[in-house]
């Protein structure tokens, strides 16, 4: 009786940490735009979205080419995250997404790495590998051009871990690399980055959208990962 009493509440046990991990898993997963609600956004330095600068269109999100030109920055911030989104462009257009951003510098970009959005065939920047559709901006060329013609939609996925980050773009990985390492330090050295000092050294930050003036559209964006600082 005692070893099969003991054996139902290990079973009962482990269901129940099954179901917590289950329950925490769908918790820490968060939709930041579902194709109609900006809840999750706000501009660069403001508290809120910037409906002159930003526009919900057919399911996706949209700067205004001739309107406010401002970033979006998530209201949360993480550290740790697994984030998904799709993405095109229109002819010749630029665009990004960037993480560890914080609001304490002038721009996004003087803190936050970018995964560079793009169309390569149109554009200057898709000359130069280092500048081209899911490059590390201007630091890490992406390891196979995977980019889908302009104005067909992209499936990006960017995976940060500690000090470890991926860059995904089509179900390819195409950037690896370690924040803080000597290998990335060397190359900001060497790049227009080393005139801001706290350009990826923040470690957690709000993830951006990027305004550059240029048509772009973004859908589906999710993101996996417990905020750092959740927005009241």
């Amino acid at each position: 009786m005692t070893r099969y009493f003991w054996a139902g509440v290990a079973v009962t046990a482990a269901v129940g940490a099954l179901w917590g991990a289950e329950a925490e898993a769908k918790a820490a997963s968060r939709v930041l735009f579902d194709g109609t609600s900006t809840d999750a956004w706000r501009g660069f330095k403001r508290a809120d979205f910037p409906s002159k600068g930003w526009v919900v269109e057919n399911g996706t999100l949209s700067p205004v080419v001739a309107g406010d030109r401002v970033d979006l920055v998530t209201k949360d911030t993480y550290k740790d995250f697994d984030l998904e989104l799709e993405w095109k462009v229109g002819p010749s257009g630029n665009s990004g997404v960037m993480y560890d951003v914080a609001d304490t510098e002038a721009e996004t970009y003087h803190t936050g790495p970018e995964m560079q959005v793009l169309d390569d065939a149109g554009h200057p920047d898709g000359k130069n590998p280092k500048t081209s559709a899911g490059a590390l901006y201007a630091l890490i060329a992406p390891s196979a051009k995977v980019v889908k013609p302009t104005g067909d939609w992209n499936k990006a996925r960017i995976v940060k871990k500690g000090a470890h980050v991926e860059h995904w773009l089509n179900g390819t990985k195409i950037v690896e690399y370690e924040l803080g390492s000597p290998a990335l330090t060397a190359l900001i050295a060497d790049s227009k980055f080393k005139e801001w000092p706290r350009f990826a050294r923040q470690g957690q930050g709000h993830i951006v959208l990027q305004h550059h003036g240029d048509p772009a559209w973004f859908r589906n964006v999710r993101i996996t990962g417990t905020p750092v600082k959740a927005a009241r």
